[in-house]
């Protein structure tokens, strides 16, 4: 009998067999030293959780709200691009598998499938990432696509404006497929290449999107709190706490690292997510911890795609759904919303207990 994955680690490892290496190190690398995606690992394994017992969990639930849609657990597909790196049916797969798991798709304007497409692949809910561009009226359109298209929501990205440099595809000589949906527009492949986005971009922009559709807006690439009560300020529905995997700037934070302020910022006026390194069910019970309302994950859409196309995306988001279960139930936890700090702890028992009466560690 053959065993398949049994972690999200040998699913990334047996996507490194499967993809062509230029096209892996484009999806698993960071920007320069890559120091922020290897920190992430570390600071998520520094968290540790709190057993409880005795409580009833006969009746797990593990379902919660995003901008009032169900979902039926808290981890979404995140707005990752050009899921056709890693098979041909791309976001078409990554689409049928989220709905079939009962939970949602964020769609990257990036995709290697047109919008259109990928609103008609499954019946589950989706939501439209894109940017502000230096064209304003392909900024519109795109927002006015992805209405029309069916998506609820839209959500923009902040944190790609300034200059990256990802040595990985420095030495691959790394080109990527410019995406059909921009194509749509009118765009050509050197245009795409020579970049859209727009540098001058401030909240005015922000205000002015949000006064031409009626979608909820939300906000990709938040890592402060002074970032944060300005998306509050002007009126975003929610926002991603995002490093952007590492991709843009290193030597930032993991995003986890940044939620608590965010969180705290914020005072629940409006919805908070988190992307960025979770490996683990155990990620995800400790990002709703710390106050996260919902998760997505990124890099591993594409591992399962590699390993098993639509089954793959199915197989990484049951995974990450079952060991939820299993840390929740070991915590008392039945319910999401019975989730809070006090199923984590970061600090070990010890540091206080052998302290000496004087202040100092004990010999």
């Amino acid at each position: 009998m053959t065993v398949g994955p049994v972690n999200l680690f040998e699913y990334e490892s047996l996507a490194s067999q499967r993809l062509p290496k230029p096209e892996y190190d484009f999806i698993a690398g960071g920007a320069t030293d890559e120091i922020t995606v290897r920190r992430t690992r570390t600071v998520f394994n520094s968290i540790m959780l709190r057993p409880r017992m005795l409580t009833d969990i006969s009746q797990p639930d593990l379902s919660t709200t995003v901008l009032g849609q169900r979902i039926d657990f808290p981890v979404m597909a995140a707005p990752a691009g050009s899921h056709g790196r890693a098979h041909s049916e791309g976001e078409l797969a990554t689409a049928r598998a989220a709905a079939s798991v009962g939970t949602l798709m964020f769609l990257s304007s990036g995709s290697s499938h047109v919008l259109e497409d990928v609103a008609k692949a499954s019946d589950g809910p989706k939501w439209f990432q894109q940017y502000f561009y230096r064209d304003r009226e392909m900024t519109l359109d795109f927002a006015l696509r992805a209405q029309e298209a069916g998506f609820t929501a839209l959500g923009i990205t902040v944190d790609s404006i300034g200059g990256t440099k990802r040595e990985r595809n420095i030495r691959n000589s790394y080109v990527g497929k410019p995406s059909p949906n921009y194509a749509k527009q009118g765009i050509t492949r050197q245009e795409q290449m020579g970049g859209l986005m727009d540098k001058a971009a401030t909240w005015a922009d922000f205000e002015w999107l949000m006064s031409r559709t009626p979608l909820p807006v939300v906000v990709k690439g938040i890592m402060t709190a002074e970032d944060a009560r300005l998306c509050v300020e002007h009126g975003a529905k929610a926002l991603v706490v995002s490093n952007h995997g590492g991709r843009q700037l290193d030597t930032t934070l993991a995003s986890i690292e940044a939620l608590p302020e965010i969180v705290d910022a914020v005072e629940d006026r409006l919805e908070v997510y988190l992307d960025g390194g979770i490996r683990r069910g155990t990620d995800v019970l400790k990002a709703l911890a710390l106050g996260a309302r919902a998760l997505l994950v990124g890099r591993p859409l594409f591992w399962g795609l590699a390993v098993d196309g639509e089954q793959g995306v199915r197989g990484v988001l049951q995974m990450l759904r079952d060991e939820l279960d299993g840390a929740m139930g070991m915590c008392g936890r039945s319910t999401i919303a019975s989730i809070d700090r006090s199923v984590i702890t970061t600090v070990s028992p010890l540091v206080s207990a052998l302290v000496s009466p004087f202040g100092g560690p004990l010999p």
